[in-house]
This record gives C-alpha cells, sequence and structure tokens, in this order.
C-alpha cells in the first residue's frame, strides 16, 4: 500500500475529503519525524513503537577490491510492533 492508496482507505472508512485525509497523512507523518529528529520516541499503543537506534561506527570492506573502509557511527529510525498488531497479523 503506497501514501495515495492509504488516503483512499482513510477516505473510504472515515468520509473524510480527499485534500482532509491527506493533511491528516502528512501531518502524522511530520510530526514522527519531528519527534525521531529531538530524539523522542513516539508510542502509538497497540500499534507500535518508532524510535532511533544508535548505529556504532565500523570498519567494512569493499567487496569489489577487498579495500577496507569506515562506516561513520549514525541514528537509524526504527519500528517496533506492538503486540495488538502482531496478533493481528498472524
Amino acid at each position: 500500500m503506497n501514501k495515495s492508496e492509504l488516503v483512499n482507505a482513510i477516505v473510504a472508512s472515515t468520509g473524510l475529503t480527499k485534500a482532509t485525509a491527506t493533511r491528516a497523512v502528512d501531518a502524522t507523518t511530520a510530526t514522527i519525524t519531528n519527534a525521531l529528529k529531538k530524539g523522542e520516541a513516539v508510542t502509538l499503543v497497540g500499534f507500535g513503537t518508532f524510535k532511533l537506534t544508535h548505529r556504532a561506527a565500523r570498519t567494512a570492506r569493499n567487496p569489489r577490491t577487498g579495500q577496507e573502509i569506515k562506516i561513520a557511527a549514525r541514528k537509524a529510525p526504527s519500528f517496533s510492533a506492538g503486540k495488538t498488531l502482531k496478533i493481528a497479523v498472524n
């Protein structure tokens, strides 16, 4: 499902206009993104938790040349599914 399909599903289930549903989806993703930028976790009880994980710096090997390269430390977003979501998909 892509964004437009999600918007159409929201319109069908709520009766909102397509423009309103699009703004709601955009606002939701922007709010989650801004919270993660601040280092905060976003928990939707029953659905899951969006949070940042920290990946340490490491060395890797270029598969073509075999040369070692350094990969810098970074933050990566992650999602952990909640119990209700896990039960629903199984």
